[in-house]
């Protein structure tokens, strides 16, 4: 089992950037495919990025495309994702998840473990 801990959000304003953070623990964090979802108040969970276990594959839902950038450091456990030219929209807790994985990213409705998630709000 492997468990997750976001942290790096906050507040910021419109065209700002944040880096969110995913610190994993337990077991081998090098053969876990990770992803990252996000969801807003009254909305549905929003699946929007995710990374293989090498890094060497990504995903970008279009509304982050250009914008958001996922990678990952198997050496300290841990995923990012670089977020700039933030907008109001993009305000919401933010959760990585991640499954034991192949040279692939997975979907949406594949991961098995989940952070508590980190909120970011943007203003306008």
């Amino acid at each position: 089992q492997v468990q997750l801990v976001e942290s790096g959000g906050g507040l910021v304003q419109a065209g700002g950037s944040l880096r969110l953070s995913c610190a994993a623990s337990g077991r081998t964090f090098s053969s876990y495919a990770m992803g990252w979802f996000r969801q807003a108040p009254g909305k549905e969970r929003d699946f929007f990025a995710a990374i293989s276990w090498s890094g060497g594959s990504t995903y970008y839902a279009d509304s982050v495309k250009g914008r958001f950038t996922i990678s990952r450091d198997n050496a300290k456990n841990t995923v990012y994702l670089q977020m700039n030219s933030l907008k109001p929209e993009d305000t919401a807790v933010y959760y990585c998840a991640a499954r034991e994985g192949s040279s692939r990213w997975y979907g949406e409705y594949e991961y098995d473990y989940w952070g508590q998630g980190t909120q970011v709000t943007v203003s306008s």
